[in-house]
């Protein structure tokens, strides 16, 4: 007896779209709901796409507003950095990253999904 599995391909254009919006999308999808056999306890076969995360809509105010924050573990680690320094230095594709991995639930199956996601400049 042979199982095939077959991987899905989903791909989001994020040209003049909110970054909220495309991240959940991509969440949606890399957890498995936009299909009916979800099973939380399993990675789904998708590879989700998202082009041009370079000209997403991002507002003046939330470039200078929001903080993505590191911490090295070590007292006085705490790092901060606005989104619009974020994407000067790493890309949107990197602030994109982090939205998502930031709606996918915290458990031993968030690196494999996070692996399933492709983002292009």
């Amino acid at each position: 007896m042979t199982t095939s599995t077959t991987t899905r391909t989903h791909t989001i254009d994020a040209t003049g779209k909110r970054l909220g919006t495309v991240a959940t999308e991509a969440a949606k999808v890399l957890l498995g709901k936009d299909q009916a056999d979800f099973a939380k306890h399993l990675v789904s076969e998708v590879t989700v796409t998202i082009t041009n995360a370079g000209k997403l809509d991002i507002s003046e105010k939330k470039k200078k507003d929001e903080v993505y924050q590191t911490y090295s573990g070590y007292p006085g680690g705490l790092k901060s950095e606005t989104l619009g320094h974020l994407g000067d230095r790493r890309g949107y594709a990197e602030a994109l990253r982090r939205s998502i991995s930031g709606m996918l639930p915290n458990n031993k199956l968030k690196k494999p999904m996070l692996k399933n996601l492709i983002i292009t400049e």
